[in-house]
């Protein structure tokens, strides 16, 4: 399946029609980040990001185990092609969208349709919370703000080494309420890591609630990203061509990473979700729903189409 044949709007479609079948099958699923995360990823799996095509989707593995002498272990990194130094490198924050890289690759024809239904199978490396044998990952994501300091150290030592390719990270708004994600910012401006992208799902959501119940930040993001040294733009996280045109333009001439707030709905083209009140991170299924997610998911179809 060849990237420059999708339109990022039908593979947004189809990530939420995956994620919801895997609600159906499992009686609950992280929906809401399917909601506002599906066109962060199908831009960057469709137009945005510098990577190759695979020649066929692959399977998830049973887990060969921990790394010992003889068992080298596995990472997930060859569902995003080959590792050039010219090519960019995805990086998933928070590891509760697993279920949504999935279904992007899925999508993009980089993982099997039998393989995504293997999500959550006990010993099958497609796992709830990814790790870094998970498809799509090579780093673990969780901790919340692991994974950015992770993909900024690597982001400096290609830079050391004279790599084109950029380092691009999906990061919740949730985890700018971590100290460790401001340590890593100032950091990547003191080191003038220009070659890291942070897209910023600004869905107002997190494990608790909203924002706004826990801890608000919705009013001081870009002004605290561009006090550290960042070049930040605000985005209407479900337009893909403003994402592509942002995400693709020349790295700041003065070294600032760039970070891209998208504002997001995390109850985008779901309903039903309405109803769940404040807390929707993980959304349960009950019996007399599951009619209207069949029919959204027939929705998402046609939308595929």
């Amino acid at each position: 399946m060849e990237r420059k044949n999708l339109d990022p709007y039908k593979v947004a479609a189809g990530i939420r029609r995956r994620v919801l079948e895997q609600a159906l099958r499992s009686g609950g699923c992280n929906i809401s980040q399917a909601c506002s995360g599906s066109e962060i990823l199908a831009t960057l799996y469709t137009r945005a990001m510098n990577i190759t095509d695979v020649e066929a989707p692959f399977d998830p593995v049973y887990f060969p185990g921990p790394p010992t002498a003889t068992n080298k272990g596995i990472t997930g990194a060859k569902y995003n092609g080959e590792r050039r130094p010219d090519l960019d490198r995805f990086y998933l924050s928070p590891s509760q969208y697993s279920v949504v890289l999935y279904a992007t690759l899925a999508a993009t024809g980089r993982l099997t349709e039998e393989g995504f239904t293997k999500f959550g199978e006990d010993g099958y490396v497609i796992e709830h919370i990814g790790e870094a044998h998970s498809p799509g990952l090579d780093i673990n994501g969780g901790s919340l703000g692991q994974a950015l300091g992770m993909s900024a150290g690597i982001a400096m030592a290609r830079k050391l080494k004279g790599e084109t390719g950029r380092n691009i990270v999906l990061l919740g708004d949730g985890e700018c309420q971590l100290g460790m994600t401001w340590e890593v910012i100032q950091a990547m401006c003191l080191k003038k890591l220009n070659n890291m992208v942070v897209i910023v799902d600004q869905n107002r959501q997190q494990c608790d609630g909203k924002m706004t119940f826990v801890c608000d930040m919705e009013h001081t993001l870009r002004n605290r990203f561009e006090a550290f040294g960042c070049e930040v733009y605000e985005v209407d996280g479900h337009n893909c061509e403003v994402l592509e045109a942002i995400i693709n333009q020349a790295p700041n001439k003065d070294g600032k990473p760039r970070v891209i707030l998208a504002q997001t709905n995390a109850t985008y083209q779901v309903p039903p979700l309405l109803d769940k009140g404040h807390r929707i991170h993980y959304v349960r299924i009950n019996p007399d729903e599951v009619e209207k997610y069949q029919a959204l998911i027939e929705n998402f179809k046609e939308m595929e189409k």
